[in-house]
C-alpha cells in the first residue's frame, strides 16, 4: 500500500517549490524504503526547479539525504530495516563498460528505484538526482543506500551524499592531491571549502583558498586553509604565484564553474600541474584558450563528476573521519529548516548566506 508523505515538489520552471502530499510505494525488488531524517539543501535542487536540468517537472526535490531504512524489497541483501544510510546518486552497476574496467566511479548505467513516486493525482513525479529526499519517506534503489556509522548525527552525514563528497573527492580522488603538494581552490562555499578540507588532510603543505567574500574565505581556514585571497582586488593567478614560489599550485580546483574561473584556474597551476574542475557550468558557457598554451603548460586538465567517488567505498571513511574529528562536517551546517522553508533557504543560497541549508524531519 503507497504511503502518503509531505515532500517538495517544484511544479513548474521557475516557480515557488510547494509541500506537497505524494505517494510513495512500497519497494519492489531491489529497491529500499527510507524513513528520511535530513537532508541538505543544494545548488542541484535550484537548478533543478529552474529548469536548467531537465524539463521533466513536476520535480522531487532534495538528494543529500540521511536515513532509517524502513523496508526492502525482494532480492535486497545486505540491507534491512533499521539500518542507518547515507543516500548516493551514483550506484553503480557492475556491468556496464566503465564498471568492468575497473572503473565504477565513472558508472555509465547508474540505478535508480523502477517504481515511480506521484502525487496523490498519480502524476508522476521526476526524482532529483534518482532520489528525492526532501521528503519524509523516499523510494531508492538498494545500491544508493550506503550503511555508515550511526553515531553520525543525520543533519552531519547527509552532506557527504553529494556537496562535501564532490569537493573532497575533487581534491583526493580526482585531482590526486598528496602529501607536500600546494593546492589553490576557487570558490569557497560547500563544495570548495569541502575540497580544502579534503587538500588538508590529503597532506597538502599549502592550501591556499581564493574567493571574493571575505566571510567565505575566514569559513575556509576553519576547514584547513593556510592561506587566502579575496580576488574581487587581487589579481588571484599573481597572488597564488606568489604565495608558491612563482611557480604556481601543483593543483587547481574550480569550484565555481565560470569561464573566468576556469582560465584563472588554468594559469594559477604550475608547469605540468593538475586543473580539477568540480563547479558546475551553465549550458551557454564557452572557454577559449591559446592552443600554444595548452601544448606548452603540459598537466592535466580534469572534470571530477561527485569527485570520482564509490560510495560504498568512500562514504564510511569520510564518517570515519568525521567522527573522529579529523573531518567537521558540523560546520557545513549552517541552519537546521523543516520541509515548508525549503524555498526561503534557495534565497540564501543565492545571496551566500549559508553553506548549508539543511532540513530535518
Amino acid at each position: 500500500m503507497p504511503h502518503e508523505v509531505h515532500a517538495v515538489v517544484a511544479a513548474k520552471q521557475g516557480a515557488p517549490v510547494e509541500l506537497r502530499t505524494i505517494l510513495v510505494p512500497d519497494p519492489g525488488p531491489g529497491e529500499v524504503l527510507v524513513a528520511v531524517q535530513a537532508c541538505g539543501v543544494c545548488h542541484t535542487d535550484l537548478h533543478y526547479r529552474e529548469g536548467a536540468i531537465s524539463d521533466d517537472f513536476p520535480f522531487l526535490l532534495g538528494h543529500e539525504a540521511a536515513g532509517v531504512i524502513e523496508a526492502v524489497g525482494p532480492g535486497v541483501t545486505g540491507l534491512a530495516p533499521g539500518d542507518y544510510v547515507v543516500l548516493a546518486w551514483r550506484a553503480p552497476c557492475g556491468q556496464c563498460r566503465s564498471c568492468r574496467r575497473g572503473r565504477p566511479w565513472y558508472c555509465f548505467d547508474s540505478r535508480n528505484a523502477v517504481q515511480p513516486m506521484t502525487l496523490s493525482d498519480s502524476t508522476e513525479l521526476t526524482t532529483a538526482l534518482g532520489i528525492g529526499a526532501f521528503a519524509e519517506k523516499t523510494l531508492v534503489a538498494a545500491e544508493q543506500a550506503v550503511k555508515v556509522d550511526p553515531n553520525a548525527r543525520p543533519e552531519a552525514a547527509g552532506l557527504i551524499g553529494c556537496g562535501v563528497m564532490a569537493g573532497y573527492g575533487a581534491a583526493v580522488h580526482t585531482g590526486g592531491v598528496g602529501s607536500g603538494d600546494t593546492v589553490a581552490v576557487i570558490g569557497c562555499g560547500g563544495v570548495g571549502n569541502a575540497a580544502v578540507a579534503g587538500a588538508s588532510i590529503a597532506g597538502a603543505r599549502r592550501v591556499i583558498a581564493v574567493d571574493i567574500d571575505d566571510r567565505k574565505l575566514d569559513g575556509a581556514t576553519r576547514f584547513g586553509a593556510t592561506d587566502t585571497v579575496n580576488s574581487r582586488g587581487t589579481d588571484p593567478v599573481e597572488a597564488v604565484r606568489g604565495l608558491t614560489g612563482g611557480h604556481g599550485a601543483d593543483v587547481v580546483i574550480d569550484a565555481v564553474g565560470r569561464p573566468e574561473t576556469y582560465r584563472q584556474a588554468f594559469y594559477m597551476r604550475d608547469l605540468a600541474g593538475t586543473l580539477v574542475q568540480v563547479g558546475v557550468p551553465e549550458p551557454d558557457m564557452r572557454i577559449e584558450l591559446p592552443l600554444l598554451d595548452l601544448f606548452s603548460r603540459g598537466g592535466a586538465l580534469k572534470s571530477s563528476w561527485y569527485g570520482d567517488c564509490l560510495p560504498s567505498r568512500d562514504f564510511p571513511v569520510l564518517i570515519d573521519r568525521y567522527l573522529s574529528g579529523r573531518l567537521d562536517l558540523g560546520g557545513f551546517v549552517t541552519e537546521t529548516i523543516a520541509l515548508d522553508e525549503v524555498e526561503s533557504a534557495f534565497d540564501k543560497m543565492r545571496d551566500g548566506r549559508v553553506l548549508r541549508s539543511v532540513v530535518v524531519l
